[in-house]
């Protein structure tokens, strides 16, 4: 994200006081955007030199009329007039501090489906201490452990502010700022989410600013802010006299504790208690009057509201008066599972008959669908590991990138297969983004659940498979994706899966054919090198952004392996986010496979859980020479055996932690599960892999012939 554009849009109405002060801190930040960094001014009718201000210290400056301004809107329109590949929005009162615009770019970098970050906001020196505490109370809680970023997706808190945040173009442009008087952030955050993008927190990225008003001007500014909220999100603020004294209460408790701590003398607290009183008890008569503005006359509006306007109804109902029911109109978005309706409604694509020689030994034109993807993911790896080979086996593959939720929409088909040289394997073939260009293929092959309807209605095709590396639909609890994800497998496609455990459940369960595959090892990387093994480290696969890799379970273990080894070394890898651990651990995020193997050669012992499909990462370990544990009882057996070169645990924490302990105890127990790893993977490569998955094309040709 680093080498991207940066345009900073700043809506300014009579600004003049912190306008110079914001515009020197950000042009000083130019470095920090070696893509090259501009900015907006929009300015809606100032009287007090804004607009020369803006262009004196070399930024574009924008006037609109004031009657047109809104806050959805006019950002909105920013955006359209800029070109950066990153939005950064600012308040004409929120002056960046040092390291604010590396923050918000660093925050992309946190995942690939990053599509806003946003920074807390610090006080000035002359805010009030309720403000202060406020801001500091508040921004804490969306941190990460230990202070760091956090990236927060559907579920998560929906907070997001343009006073200080920065949205990728791609993102900004599928959901754009809704039209609204108040709260167009807020709204933007939960478009968002619903999406599938996240969002991210950086501390890093602070400016100072305060909304530090006259306590009668507080009021109304809360009148506003809950009354946008209302619109926005639905929010309504409850009323109630008890838990208003009892929370007005604890809340100047805390602002006189907060200024005792800050180094007020006495004097100062008594004065300040007053105004914290006044403070804390006009946002709980004004919230509430604010979310039920609508049943106020506009008049008795415009004179609460801060800004001056008036609405006449919420977003969450419709008020009339005998009228037709009318409601906010909103555009049409797109569906993000269309190809499940379109499928359903048109069925699949009829084959073309298939060509002497396609069940035997003629090459095969593959075209290949992949999903998004990022870097570290494992069945991704898998897939163009065995792509790959096939390509140096003599058949022609095609890649199709089916991105349903956009994550990859900025990055161009070129960038798009140069990251998968880089992060997986060497691939020959041309790579697409949609079908637009498709020209037709021998096989189509789907590779996950959501490319499995759009392979079903793809022309000019002769036969269809399924490569199957996990059974998806329990990926998800109760849903409308479980029930997609689990029709796939009937849909009639030759199944070819990553274990025997996948193939019976295609067979038994969904009536279907399949064969099997074994997951390779790439052993020029992943092999024992002359690196001190530890006899104190369990190297976590703590990916705890993917449910079935059990971490909360592994996390356990942990605790009560830590209790019997005081000692215990704890590294964790595979996930970019920090985790919270119950004991001291390192983070060590997303590594290159090199980097993974020399890790591999120092641990003691591997923890990588799977409830459903097992995991390529421990015949990688293996292969280093690091025995590891995993679950027993869903299909690590079918790989491994029973008693084998993984230590296969109960589902249960205690044993869990038994079992790495007895492992990282008994030197003879350790040795016969290296040296048993390392002959089981010996003859696991990719290039057996990809004979395996072209036994199973050919087999879906044969099948298709038939």
């Amino acid at each position: 994200m680093s080498d991207r554009s940066v345009s900073v849009v700043i809506p300014v109405k009579d600004g003049a006081r912190y306008l110079g002060e914001l515009l020197a801190a950000v042009f000083a930040q130019a470095g920090d955007a070696p893509g090259g960094l501009d900015v907006l001014v929009i300015d809606s009718g100032s009287q007090d030199g804004s607009a020369e201000i803006a262009r004196a210290a070399g930024a574009a400056v924008l006037e609109i009329d004031p009657a047109t301004f809104g806050h959805g809107r006019t950002r909105n329109l920013g955006a359209e007039a800029t070109r950066g590949d990153v939005i950064a929005f600012l308040t004409q009162d929120a002056t960046p501090v040092p390291g604010w615009l590396a923050g918000l770019l660093s925050g992309f970098n946190l995942a690939d489906d990053v599509g806003a970050v946003y920074g807390p906001h610090r006080a000035r020196a002359d805010t009030s201490p309720m403000i202060a505490r406020e801001l500091d109370a508040f921004f804490a809680t969306h941190a990460g452990p230990g202070g760091g970023p956090s990236v927060q997706r559907a579920g998560d808190n929906t907070f997001l502010s343009n006073v200080n945040a920065a949205y990728r173009r791609d993102c900004w442009d599928a959901i754009r700022f809704p039209d609204v008087p108040y709260s167009e952030d807020q709204g933007f955050a939960q478009a968002l989410l619903a999406a599938g993008w996240a969002k991210a927190y950086v501390p890093s990225a602070a400016v100072l600013h305060a909304h530090d008003y006259p306590p009668v001007q507080f009021a109304r500014r809360y009148f506003d802010e809950y009354r946008g909220l209302r619109q926005t999100m639905g929010h309504v603020e409850a009323v109630g006299v008890r838990s208003a004294y009892r929370d007005v209460r604890a809340l100047v408790a805390h602002d006189r504790a907060w200024m005792r701590d800050a180094g007020y003398d006495e004097r100062a607290v008594r004065g300040w208690t007053a105004r914290s009183l006044v403070h804390h008890g006009s946002r709980k008569l004004f919230a509430p009057l604010g979310s039920r503005a609508h049943r106020l006359p506009a008049p008795v509006q415009r004179a609460i509201s801060l800004e001056g306007t008036a609405v006449t109804t919420p977003a969450d109902t419709h008020e009339t008066s005998g009228g037709p029911i009318t409601g906010k109109p909103i555009k049409a978005h797109s569906i993000v599972y269309d190809a499940v309706r379109r499928f359903h409604r048109d069925g699949p694509a009829p084959l073309l008959e298939p060509l002497p020689g396609s069940d035997a030994d003629r090459p095969l034109h593959i075209a290949c669908v992949i999903p998004a993807f990022s870097r570290g993911s494992g069945g991704h790896t898998s897939i163009f590991q065995i792509m790959s080979r096939l390509e140096r086996q003599g058949h022609t593959v095609s890649y199709w990138i089916d991105d349903t939720f956009g994550l990859m929409s900025a990055n161009r088909p070129a960038r798009i297969r140069r990251d998968i040289q880089e992060w997986f394997a060497p691939i020959q073939g041309p790579v697409f983004k949609g079908f637009g260009d498709w020209y037709g293929a021998d096989v189509a092959v789907a590779t996950g659940w959501q490319t499995a309807h759009p392979v079903m209605m793809l022309r000019d095709v002769r036969a269809r498979a399924y490569l199957v590396h996990d059974h998806e639909s329990e990926f998800y609890p109760t849903s409308v994706e479980a029930r997609w994800a689990e029709e796939t497998y009937g849909f009639g496609m030759h199944a070819i899966c990553g274990s025997p455990w996948l193939a019976d459940i295609v067979r038994e369960r969904y009536g279907g054919s399949a064969s099997v595959f074994d997951f390779g090892v790439d052993h020029d990387v992943y092999r024992p090198i002359d690196v001190p093994r530890r006899t104190d480290t369990v190297v976590l696969y703590g990916r705890d952004v993917t449910p079935r890799r059990a971490v909360p379970l592994a996390l356990m273990a942990l605790k009560e392996l830590k209790d019997r080894r005081p000692d215990l070394r704890v590294l964790s890898f595979g996930d970019a986010r920090e985790i919270d651990v119950p004991v001291d651990y390192e983070h060590l995020g997303i590594m290159a496979p090199t980097e993974l193997a020399r890790l591999y050669n120092e641990g003691t012992v591997g923890l990588v859980l799977s409830m459903t499909n097992y995991s390529l990462i421990p015949q990688e370990m293996l292969a280093c020479g690091m025995p590891c544990v995993d679950l027993a009882g869903i299909s690590a057996e079918t790989i491994f055996g029973a008693d084998g070169p993984v230590a296969l645990s109960a589902f249960d924490p205690i044993a869990m932690a038994e079992t790495i302990d007895h492992l990282m105890g008994d030197r003879d127990e350790w040795e016969r599960r290296s040296a048993t790893g390392r002959e089981f993977v010996r003859g696991r490569t990719w290039d057996v892999a990809a004979t395996q998955v072209e036994a199973g094309l050919r087999e879906a040709m044969t099948l298709r012939s038939g």
